[in-house]
């Protein structure tokens, strides 16, 4: 089991339950997946940028990736419905903690300038949306192998109901929002 599931299960649900005044164990807000996407506009001239693309994803998070398509024709951008255009993984269980785990602890402190990620980014329903600028702030990517700097953009899907309890559960998280 990971480090930050035992911490979920040990401290955060107890620390919760004392903050919120849950009743009941099943309340108490939980991580239910995360999902990491990549768009790659590029990829409409040359197939190959996507799937060096979906490649630094599959090192980054440990899954194999799949490739997004374009769900309209849009005339001005040159792009055809079916085509592809991005990449995604949808994390969940161990693999999610485990990437959740990196990317606070290891990731975001690699960042150049790091002063806290943006703390107004939640939906409303208690999902947190996160974009980072490239893809090198992981220690799996290897600098010399790059082709080109990609930003991908990271959603963590909770089962809280409102911000609050789900910027306090990423808080507990250790995330490190800005002041």
């Amino acid at each position: 089991m990971s480090r930050l599931r035992e911490i979920y299960k040990n401290e955060i649900m107890d620390a919760m339950m004392k903050k919120f005044g849950y009743k009941n164990i099943m309340q108490v807000p939980k991580l239910e997946k995360i999902v990491v996407n990549m768009g790659v506009g590029e990829a409409k001239e040359n197939v190959k940028l996507l799937d060096a693309a979906m490649a630094d994803m599959e090192l980054i998070t440990g899954q194999k990736a799949i490739a997004t398509k374009a769900k309209k024709s849009v005339a001005n951008f040159k792009i055809r419905e079916g085509m592809p255009i991005g990449c995604k993984v949808t994390l969940r269980g161990e693999k999610m903690y485990e990437f959740a785990d990196r990317l606070i602890n290891l990731a975001l402190p690699r960042v150049r300038d790091f002063r806290g990620v943006n703390p107004n980014a939640f939906d409303g329903r208690g999902n947190y949306a996160l974009g980072i600028r490239e893809q090198l702030i992981f220690p799996e990517i290897e600098y010399d192998k790059i082709d080109k700097v990609r930003g991908m953009d990271v959603v963590f899907v909770t089962t809280a109901h409102t911000d609050e309890e789900a910027r306090e559960l990423l808080t507990l998280f250790n995330m490190p929002f800005a002041k």
